[in-house]
């Protein structure tokens, strides 16, 4: 069948919730990816921030063929050796104390909400917590999920949602404080917001949150499934803001294609919970935290985190280039590999174009183009990205 037919028959039998790219992609290798037709891509969108570790890593790849000869899955009925590893070296890399494995990011950020709600009940031996979330957030697609997403476009069709969370203004303290009150159980924020335009937190916006939260006994949250594992030069986002929080959630790069999140908490808000508060029938098995385990072995052994830094750097220079060069273009802002480019008009044509010319990219929002490019990337790569976007321009 010919790539139209693919996508006919999609059309037929897949639920539009998507306005996908009119391509079919069949394989990739290292930072590109190949359609039916043998087209070949440069991919600066790594899958929504998902593929780190680049597609065909042989070592990846070898750690799950050889997990699934053995076992697929369990339950959480019992022990499974891929959970305990992995378990250990999210822990290691975080600084958090107990971890739980989800499916997903969303459903990671459902859990969170869960522990949150339940450490305030536990402290205060009442319900009816609420959660500060921030204005021009994304969190996720589930009810919970949505409810804590700062973006009507997101909310409005599915309302009533699940309550209980009010919404302040991104790197404005005094819009948190102004929030607070006796029912606020935890305040939850994205160290860099994605979905939202990709603006970074500010320091000083971050280390008064955690003051703030500290003198009143309310949890602080951290987002890091999309800026987390390694692609703002640190392993989390918030290790290079210096501040920690009590819960983050993660997922996306995490599994490098394999779906998996967690959420993890320090050892005095995991607590809160005990047997039958939460659960999750695949959650952990031992095929995905084999990936995960995986993971964090190859980070580590190609010195990823420095490789980010250097080349990150290098794209930053670029971008700003282009910026400076073409005044359609408002500004670059980022961190890491975590990077956008905003525009006086929408990006569609331009992305749409990059990707006939051989350039996978991503939008955030109507006007900014986010590049999450694989984090092995190299400066060639971006030449030659530059390239073709300089082309389109």
């Amino acid at each position: 069948m010919e790539m139209n037919g693919y996508i006919e028959k999609a059309e037929q039998v897949l639920m539009h919730t998507y306005n996908r790219f009119q391509i079919v992609l069949d394989k990739g290798q290292g930072v590109y990816l190949y359609d039916i037709e043998g087209k070949k891509y440069l991919d600066f969108a790594a899958g929504i921030a998902v593929f780190a570790l680049g597609y065909g890593n042989k070592e990846y790849n070898a750690a799950l063929k050889n997990q699934i000869d053995k076992l697929i899955h369990t339950s959480n009925l019992y022990y499974n050796v891929p959970a305990v590893k992995a378990s250990e070296k999210l822990i290691k890399a975080s600084g958090m104390d107990r971890v739980f494995f989800t499916n997903s990011g969303t459903e990671a950020i459902e859990g969170a909400i869960k522990l949150a709600r339940k450490y305030y009940y536990n402290k205060n031996h009442q319900a009816g917590s609420e959660i500060i979330s921030m204005n021009h957030s994304f969190h996720g697609r589930s009810m919970g999920a949505l409810s804590v997403t700062g973006n009507p476009k997101y909310r409005e069709p599915f309302e009533p949602l699940i309550g209980g969370t009010v919404f302040a203004d991104f790197n404005n303290l005094n819009s948190i404080k102004e929030k607070i009150t006796d029912k606020t159980c935890a305040v939850l924020v994205e160290p860099v917001q994605g979905e939202g335009g990709v603006y970074p937190a500010d320091k000083e916006f971050l280390s008064g949150l955690r003051n703030l939260c500290d003198e009143l006994d309310i949890l602080l949250i951290f987002d890091e499934i999309q800026c987390g594992m390694g692609r703002t030069g640190k392993m989390f986002a918030y290790q290079g803001y210096g501040v920690k929080p009590d819960i983050i959630t993660c997922a996306k790069a995490l599994g490098c294609g394999v779906p998996v999140g967690a959420f993890a908490a320090t050892e005095k808000v995991a607590a809160a919970f005990e047997p039958g508060d939460h659960g999750t029938t695949y959650g952990g098995n031992p095929f995905a935290t084999a990936a995960v385990s995986k993971v964090f072995d190859l980070y580590e052994k190609e010195n990823l985190l420095s490789h980010v830094n250097e080349t990150a750097g290098y794209l930053e220079e670029k971008l700003d280039e282009l910026a400076v060069k073409y005044d359609f273009i408002l500004e670059r802002r980022g961190k890491g590999l975590m990077q956008g480019l905003e525009f006086k008009i929408p990006v569609k044509d331009y992305i749409l174009k990059a990707m006939d010319k051989g350039l996978i990219i991503i939008s955030a929002g109507a006007n900014i183009i986010r590049f999450v490019p694989p984090l092995i990337i190299t400066k060639e790569h971006v030449d030659e990205m530059i390239g073709i976007l300089e082309s389109v321009f």
